[in-house]
C-alpha cells in the first residue's frame, strides 16, 4: 500500500502536470473536484486535499460557488520553485525539516521582540491548556507562532515545510514535551528571546531521535 505522503505528492504532481498540458493560464479556471477525481484515479477527499496545499502554497485560489483558479499572485513563481524543490527532490528531506525550524525561529524572534504581539491572549491561553492537561497539537502551537509573527509568505512556505517534512507534527504534545513548550510559551510572553529560543531547540531535540519533529 502507498505511504499517504508519497500518494499526495504524486496527485499534486499529477495536477501540475494536468494544469500544463490544458495550457491553463493564470487566472484559469481548473476542472472540478469531480472531474479531476476521475481523471487523476484518486477518491474526492486526497484531490480536496492536495487543492487545499496548492491552495496554502499560493499556487491556486478558490472562489466561493466559482471554482478553483490558477493564481495570478506575484508571489507564484517563487513559490512554484519552492514547491518543485521540496516535491522533486526526494534526498531533501533533512533540508526541508532544517529550513522549518528555520522559519519556526526567526517568528519566535519576531514574537520576543515586539510587546504587542507578547501580550496576545493566545500564550495565556495555551499555557494555561497545557497546565491543566488538555490535549494540544504540536502543530497548533508553531502554527500560532509563526501566524503571530505576521508573514504570510513565511506562513504559507512553513506549512508546506511541515507537510512535506516526515514528522508527524499533528500529533499530541506528550508529558514529556510538555516543560519545553511551557517553557517556550511563557518565554514569548516574556520577551525573553534566547530562553524561548533554547526551549524550542530543546523541544526538537528530544523529539529529533524518535523522528517525530
Amino acid at each position: 500500500m502507498m505511504q499517504p505522503k508519497k500518494r499526495f505528492i504524486e496527485i499534486v504532481q499529477q495536477l501540475r502536470t494536468l494544469i500544463r498540458e490544458e495550457h491553463i493560464e493564470e487566472g484559469g479556471k481548473l476542472p472540478s473536484e469531480r472531474v479531476l477525481s476521475e481523471r487523476l484515479q484518486v477518491g474526492r477527499s486526497a484531490v480536496r486535499e492536495a487543492l487545499r496545499s496548492l491552495e496554502l502554497l499560493g499556487l491556486i485560489e478558490t472562489k466561493h460557488g466559482g471554482g478553483t483558479f490558477l493564481s495570478a499572485s506575484p508571489q507564484h513563481k517563487l513559490i512554484e520553485v519552492l514547491a518543485t524543490f521540496i516535491m522533486d527532490d526526494a534526498g531533501s528531506i533533512e533540508d526541508v525539516h532544517k529550513t522549518r525550524i528555520l522559519h519556526e525561529q526567526e517568528a519566535i524572534r519576531v514574537v520576543c521582540t515586539s510587546a504587542e504581539l507578547r501580550a496576545l491572549p493566545v500564550w495565556e491561553s495555551l499555557f494555561i491548556r497545557l497546565e491543566v492537561a488538555e490535549d494540544v497539537v504540536r502543530k497548533d502551537v508553531l502554527r500560532e507562532i509563526i501566524i503571530t509573527a505576521g508573514n504570510r509568505l513565511s506562513l504559507r512556505i512553513w506549512l508546506q515545510l511541515q507537510a512535506y517534512s516526515g514528522r508527524p507534527l499533528g500529533a499530541l504534545i506528550t508529558t514529556q514535551e510538555k516543560p519545553y513548550v511551557l517553557t517556550l510559551v511563557k518565554a514569548l510572553q516574556l520577551g525573553l528571546t534566547e530562553d524561548a529560543l533554547q526551549a524550542h531547540a530543546a523541544w526538537v531535540n528530544n523529539n529529533k531521535d524518535k523522528g517525530v519533529m
